[in-house]
């Protein structure tokens, strides 16, 4: 028994497909399991090895057709075919029959659709196929043809990006490592037209930058990203991340593309891609394995030509290339690239301090009091801090590598701190010293006991002020007191002066009496 393709690359004389022969079965063999042993869809499909979705497509035509069982005397598998696949047309002989390569392509442009170009082939053929003509048997071309031409996708419409399965080794020239470079792999969905290079990881870092160089490489963006359920690019589980990773969705806002993941369990959403990289795996990868490399500059310099040849080459069935493709396709549509290239930035969760500052890096920078003890995301780049409350940037700062120091705004103070703004650690300190060696040293000790030198602005001023409410002669004694039992708080200050503790004389309340010689008493010799 035979079993029929039918490719419609030719066409006999009466313009219809000219069958193929392919092995044995054929579609008379299903309609006759199903009709004359009642088997079910899926025991056919196992048993003629075509997918369930072809049985059942061949059977319910065969019932639009009016086809029995047993087949009528003499009807042969091409007239089951015409019968099953073509419309009844008795005047479809001898008509003209597009160009479907041309067809393919020119679906691919933005705008285009097949009612469009059968309007503008009967414009030029005014007795041509019909529009259902036109459309089946445009689709048994693409079915014949590679699977990716299934797929319809627009120019400038989408991108595919995903790493490959293979690796490619080096060695790390300093410590004899071997290291596994990864291959990132990014292809558009009209013309194929494919970038790849390695990276060293695939963290969310060579993730982003991978998309940048990508885009640089095509010399602008798609409308939409299809990436495999990668975690640097989709996750669930990370806190950050509830869908789409934080970052990865700031690029898709800074180049303006959508991301819409593959669907799990869904192969065909992703076909572009995969079967790109089946073929990079093959064609340049395969190719470079006896290289040794020591480095992944060194990778890319021997990707980079074998890249160039790939897409120049043309496809097995059709008589263009990825590049030609993409020059008349998707490069025309494609969005410019923004002006500023995308800086990769770090994202943290923070609280807001009680001095309205966060910390990022062991510097501190400040953001508008009202946002005292709320929970923050910082994205942090080379040269600039952002902070986010509920996804609104609600300050943003230089980025600083001090430890220890403070960025702070006086627009972000609340109106009472913005008087001590002019204040200065050093400036208190000179006051303090005004006073006396006692107020100078309790101030010190009150500043450093604070988490950050602002935060001990106000208590400074209080205890100095009290100066001229008791007498600095008496802070001064008040502060040596202090410093002493090793207070450091302004209300101990206040205390020691409310209850006039500063005027006890402390020398002689701290004389004792001589104790007479005494028998039972040892002196300092018992102790040696």
């Amino acid at each position: 028994m035979d079993c029929f393709l039918y490719n419609t690359q030719h066409q006999n004389d009466e313009g219809y497909p000219i069958v193929r022969h392919l092995s044995m079965c054929k579609i008379s063999e299903i309609l006759r399991l199903r009709y004359e042993l009642n088997c079910s869809y899926r025991d056919i499909a196992r048993s003629q090895n075509v997918g369930t979705t072809t049985v059942g497509e061949y059977i319910a035509r065969a019932k639009t057709a009016g086809i029995a069982w047993p087949l009528p005397e003499g009807l042969s598998e091409d007239d089951l075919y015409k019968k099953l696949f073509l419309p009844n047309d008795p005047g479809g002989k001898n008509k003209p029959i597009p160009d479907w390569e041309w067809v393919y392509k020119e679906l691919r442009r933005k705008g285009v659709t097949r009612q469009l170009l059968w309007r503008e082939y009967r414009d030029i053929h005014s007795d041509g196929l019909s529009y259902s003509q036109f459309c089946e048997q445009y689709r048994l071309y693409t079915k014949a043809n590679v699977p990716i031409m299934r797929q319809i996708h627009k120019g400038g419409e989408r991108t595919f990006v995903d790493y490959a399965g293979m690796t490619v080794p080096w060695i790390d020239p300093l410590t004899g490592e071997i290291h596994e470079a990864q291959i990132f792999v990014g292809c558009l969905g009209a013309s194929q037209f494919t970038f790849i290079e390695a990276t060293a990881t695939q963290s969310l870092a060579d993730w982003i930058q991978s998309h940048v160089r990508m885009w640089e490489y095509f010399g602008g963006v798609s409308k939409i990203v299809v990436p495999d359920n990668l975690k640097s690019g989709v996750t669930k589980a990370h806190r950050y991340d509830p869908d789409i990773n934080a970052n990865y969705q700031l690029l898709g806002e800074h180049y303006q593309f959508a991301i819409v993941p593959a669907r799990a369990g869904e192969p065909k959403d992703k076909a572009k891609v995969e079967n790109v990289v089946g073929i990079i795996e093959r064609q340049i990868l395969a190719a470079i394995r006896h290289i040794t490399f020591t480095s992944i500059a060194e990778i890319n310099a021997a990707i980079k030509p074998r890249l160039l040849a790939f897409n120049q080459q043309s496809f097995q069935k059709m008589e263009t290339s990825r590049l030609a493709l993409f020059e008349s396709l998707d490069k025309p549509v494609l969005k410019p690239l923004p002006k500023e290239r995308y800086q990769y930035a770090e994202w943290q969760h923070a609280k807001i301090h009680i001095d309205y500052h966060f910390v990022f890096d062991d510097h501190y920078y400040s953001v508008p009091y009202k946002y005292i003890h709320k929970e923050v995301e910082v994205r942090a780049t080379a040269a600039t801090i952002e902070c986010f409350y509920q996804k609104k940037r609600i300050a943003s700062h230089p980025r600083s590598y001090l430890r220890y120091k403070h960025s702070t705004f006086k627009d972000h103070m609340p109106t009472a701190h913005r008087a001590h703004a002019e204040w200065s650690p050093e400036r208190i300190k000179r006051w303090a010293n005004k006073i006396g060696p006692h107020t100078m040293t309790f101030i010190n000790h009150l500043i450093s006991s604070r988490a950050f030198p602002e935060q001990s602005y106000r208590a400074c001023l209080g205890v100095l002020r009290l100066g001229s409410k008791y007498g600095e002669n008496r802070l001064e004694k008040a502060c040596a007191i202090a410093n002493e039992s090793g207070a450091t708080r302004y209300a101990q200050i206040e205390l020691i002066l409310k209850n006039k503790l500063d005027t006890i004389d402390v020398i002689q309340a701290s004389i004792t009496p001589i104790i007479s010689s005494h028998k039972n008493i040892r002196g300092s010799n018992y102790y040696k």
